[in-house]
């Protein structure tokens, strides 16, 4: 008896606390499948879309990583973290509150001659609109976050920096083509535990002054932060960590991220109605040296219908390579899969599929007038 091994795209919202393996271990615990891979790292910190597929729409995941995708995030101005987000140790700068004070000083005096954060408004609207479109909105070089998945020689560059290594990491082209402020909270955070709520938060209005008092917070631990709720959209490979990293860097208080959401990527977005939620749980365990260790788990809420919920081979390549599909028979996809032309007419790639079984063939293109070629073969 033939079993055919199902293949398809599942769009998880991925939970807060699991690495974007964890999600891809549990849906191939849940379809019983080893081939699944997913489409874009998304940090253990960050929640939202991921895109996951399994069989042989693993074929397509690096078109879907070759999307661009939007982001939300809150970005904490004032305080830096070893790995930019709130996952990492707070670096103390001492320095940082009298940078507060100079800066509420040049935005409400109107600023001084030579001074580059100075602007003549006491908005701080004004200064991060004009921060954010002079240095970081259209093509941009980005430096990624030394704490990331990319590897040098080999090597994972978050595991050389846990190991106390030196990471090089070069600059890279990135696009940004939306990154706005929809909030701007001001009040006090903790500079021993990155991550915890505002103390004293307030909700600042965009006409309203920089809001940057340091004396009614007088804790030792706490220092004077600045929050912004952001939406981004981008270019495959930006690093939204290293954008509120460089974002503080540029006006001199230093930043870092809180919450970050990916709320599209390409086609494929979190409230899509066949969304998969999943939660976290915490998993106990005995390791090789025999000490025993707790690590989060990613669980699918609705497990036993997962494959109900994804996107068949050929709605998946409609939605991950944004091409038009080229209806074919059985035995001309018996010619694509041989690798033999088809006699076609085309003249942009398209996919190829059987209709009648809702069967994806191959990726083709124009060959010569007339004549159609296979490029990449669904078996």
């Amino acid at each position: 008896m033939l079993h055919t091994t199902p293949s398809g795209l599942l769009i998880i919202d991925k939970p807060q606390g699991v690495t974007s393996f964890d999600a891809v271990a549990a849906v191939r615990g849940a379809l019983h499948i080893k081939k699944v891979g997913h489409a874009g790292t998304l940090d253990p910190m960050a929640t939202g879309t991921l895109v996951i597929a399994f069989g042989h729409a693993t074929r397509l995941l690096n078109a879907i990583v070759a999307h661009d995708k939007t982001y939300e995030a809150t970005i904490r101005l004032g305080l830096r973290t070893t790995t930019d987000d709130a996952e990492g140790e707070v670096l103390v700068d001492g320095e940082a509150r009298s940078r507060w004070q100079t800066l509420s000083a040049q935005l409400t005096e109107g600023g001084q001659s030579g001074e580059p954060t100075a602007l003549p408004t006491a908005s701080w609207q004004d200064l991060l609109t004009r921060t954010i479109a002079t240095n970081f909105t259209g093509d941009i070089e980005q430096v990624p976050n030394t704490f990331s998945a990319i590897k040098i020689n080999g090597q994972r560059a978050y595991d050389l920096a846990r190991e106390g290594k030196d990471v090089d990491l070069k600059a890279r082209p990135v696009t940004i083509s939306e990154f706005s402020v929809s909030a701007v909270r001001y009040g006090y955070a903790s500079t021993t535990c990155a991550g915890s709520p505002l103390a004293d938060a307030i909700e600042i209005a965009p006409e309203e002054s920089w809001h940057a008092e340091t004396d009614g917070q007088n804790e030792p631990n706490m220092q004077p932060v600045m929050e912004l709720d952001v939406a981004v959209t981008c270019s495959a490979g930006t690093y939204i960590r290293a954008l509120g990293r460089d974002l503080g860097s540029e006006l001199g208080l230093g930043g870092h991220l809180t919450m970050l959401r990916r709320i599209r990527v390409g086609r494929f977005s979190v409230d899509m109605p066949n969304v998969m939620t999943a939660h976290t749980e915490a998993k106990t365990f005995t390791n090789r040296e025999g000490i025993e260790v707790t690590r989060n788990r990613a669980v699918l809420d609705d497990a036993e219908h997962a494959v109900d919920h994804a996107l068949d081979l050929v709605a998946s390549a409609a939605a991950s390579i944004s091409m038009d599909m080229l209806p074919v028979t059985e035995q001309e996809a018996t010619d694509l899969r041989f690798g033999r032309r088809i006699a076609h007419d085309i003249h942009t790639t398209m996919a190829a599929y059987v209709p009648e079984t809702n069967d994806l063939v191959a990726i083709v293109e124009r060959a010569k007038r007339g004549e159609t070629k296979p490029v990449a073969v669904f078996n």
